[in-house]
């Protein structure tokens, strides 16, 4: 079976820190660019990082800037998101994507998405 699954969300306070897994199952991950993606009740999908398969070349959207961290084990088939100084506002559930695309056409407009989570629930509050 070809999947995604992420983990490492809950409840945690203003300012704290969490660490998002995605791990795959039935396929590499070697091959694709991985992304993280985040909706809020009431809001669209947007996209937080991504990552891609080649280079390393990472996108992020400003909004995260200099907050989170996205990186990539192959040999574990995992990508992580490390999310510091977190605020309410970055309160969604978060999914991870894997796709063909370059890292900004994948976390702009989500171009070329083979795979998705079925995303893991971030609560910043206090």
């Amino acid at each position: 079976q070809l999947q995604l699954v992420e983990s490492g969300g809950g409840l945690v306070q203003p300012g704290g820190s969490l660490r998002l897994s995605c791990a795959a199952s039935g396929f590499t991950l070697d091959y694709y660019a991985i992304g993280w993606f985040r909706q809020a009740p009431g809001k669209e999908r947007e996209g937080v990082s991504c990552i891609s398969d080649s280079d390393g070349s990472t996108y992020y959207a400003d909004s995260v800037k200099g907050r989170f961290t996205i990186s990539r084990d192959n040999a574990k088939n995992t990508v992580y998101l490390q999310m510091n100084s977190l605020k309410p506002e970055d309160t969604a559930v978060y999914y991870c994507a894997a796709s063909w695309a370059t890292v900004r056409a994948m976390c702009v407009t989500f171009t070329g998405m083979d795979y998705w989570g079925k995303g893991t629930l971030v609560t910043v509050s206090s």
